[in-house]
């Protein structure tokens, strides 16, 4: 049994690092082998509609109930709910390894995004708990990285598992199990420090839900290039899967330097720093909207991928720096909530742009490009809005 008055080290930032990578495998998991599950339902009912939803739906879960689960974190703890998500992790995420029911497979998913929502929502809490000041920051950008990375990692793993059968991937979520003995051991439950007030604080809506609305826009620009990279490549008679692998992994390279740039010039005023990030995913979105060529896109989507890298751990910085311990849960849960209320929506999105013409994607990623660069400008008013009075940027609660 670990202390709660430890000093949290190496053994807990890799846990809540890896941790948080392993809601990822929801996203991205059953991507390579989704044609092949559909083969495999094709005589079951609905199953046009039910197999997509299963690769979307632990996102939506997610979204809607992550909150719920910030709650529960300020409520009973913060590690009692990641021990008891990483059982039903582990036990949902492989159930289709023996399900035959297309319908309870389905239903096994939505129980993958309960499980995923609260490790993210406790992932995240823990590292604003165990850490402050710098070293918060860097963690926090260190996360962007290390989900980016391991989202091409499962991609391919994912790909590679699927060529024997499309169930062999979903064998990936006994990880949880793996990672269950582990945080039991070296994770504890942080109590709120002597100096906290001794009433909770009320919550900062005002200047809270302004960065939950950038967080929103945020999820939003982080599926543009994923789901419609692809798309707008076959437009220019791009087609071959080498190339347009190559340009999402130009995309992914960018957001990683984006985030790893937060270690440099995190300590700036928020709203520049937003002001950058939104600047650049709007750009890369103009880019690829005016786009005549392969190149053309690599690079559009290269400079998307720095601002996105950049926006998000700005992002969850400034909302942690915000709330103090009993608010943390919650803040964590919104800010996740609105991150994939935006990645599931963002394919909807484009799509009431298009109105299903392919060719009207450019001007669909256009109107999305400028409306980044508007937020960005709108950014410069935020400073008063995320920083209190009296307190520093980066410092903890």
């Amino acid at each position: 049994m670990v202390s709660e008055h430890a000093q949290a080290g190496g053994r807990q930032s890799a846990l809540l690092l890896l941790g948080s990578c392993l809601p990822v495998l929801g996203a991205v998991l059953l991507a390579p082998v989704l044609p092949r599950m559909q083969a495999h339902f094709a005589d079951s009912p609905g199953a046009s509609v039910l197999v997509p939803v299963a690769l979307t739906l632990p996102a939506l879960v997610i979204a809607l109930l992550a909150p719920l689960a910030g709650w529960i974190a300020d409520r009973i703890g913060r590690k009692p709910l990641l021990l008891l998500a990483m059982l039903v992790y582990a036990l949902c995420g492989t159930l289709p390894l023996w399900l035959d029911s297309l319908p309870a497979i389905v239903l096994s998913r939505a129980g993958i995004g309960v499980a995923e929502a609260a490790i993210m929502t406790c992932c995240t809490t823990l590292m604003g708990d165990y850490y402050s000041g710098a070293r918060r920051e860097r963690l926090f950008a260190l996360q962007m990285v290390v989900t980016s990375l391991s989202a091409a990692l499962f991609m391919a793993v994912g790909g590679l598992l699927g060529e024997s059968s499309w169930r062999t991937p979903f064998g990936l979520y006994a990880l949880g199990l793996l990672f269950l003995p582990l945080m039991a051991r070296w994770l504890w439950e942080p109590s709120v420090r002597q100096a906290a007030r001794p009433q909770p604080a009320a919550m900062p809506w005002r200047r809270l839900l302004a960065l939950l609305g950038l967080a929103l826009l945020a999820g939003l620009s982080l599926f543009i290039v994923p789901v419609q990279a692809g798309y707008l490549l076959d437009l220019l008679g791009v087609d071959g899967p080498q190339q347009i692998g190559m340009t999402m992994g130009g995309n992914q390279l960018g957001v990683v330097l984006g985030a790893l740039s937060f270690r440099w010039i995190g300590r700036a005023r928020p709203g520049w720093l937003l002001l950058l990030a939104f600047a650049l995913a709007g750009s890369g979105g103009l880019l690829m909207a005016g786009a005549a060529s392969h190149a053309g896109v690599s690079l559009a989507v290269f400079i998307n991928g720095l601002g996105i890298g950049l926006m998000l751990p700005t992002l969850i910085t400034r909302i942690m720096a915000l709330v103090d311990f009993s608010q943390r849960g919650r803040a964590s849960g919104l800010f996740t909530a609105a991150i994939f209320a935006g990645e599931f929506a963002s394919p909807l999105v484009v799509l009431s742009l298009t109105a299903g013409v392919s060719s009207a994607l450019p001007t669909a990623l256009a109107l999305i490009g400028a409306l980044q660069w508007l937020v960005a400008l709108g950014c410069l008013r935020l400073p008063n809005l995320v920083v209190g009075p009296g307190t520093r940027l980066g410092d903890g609660h």
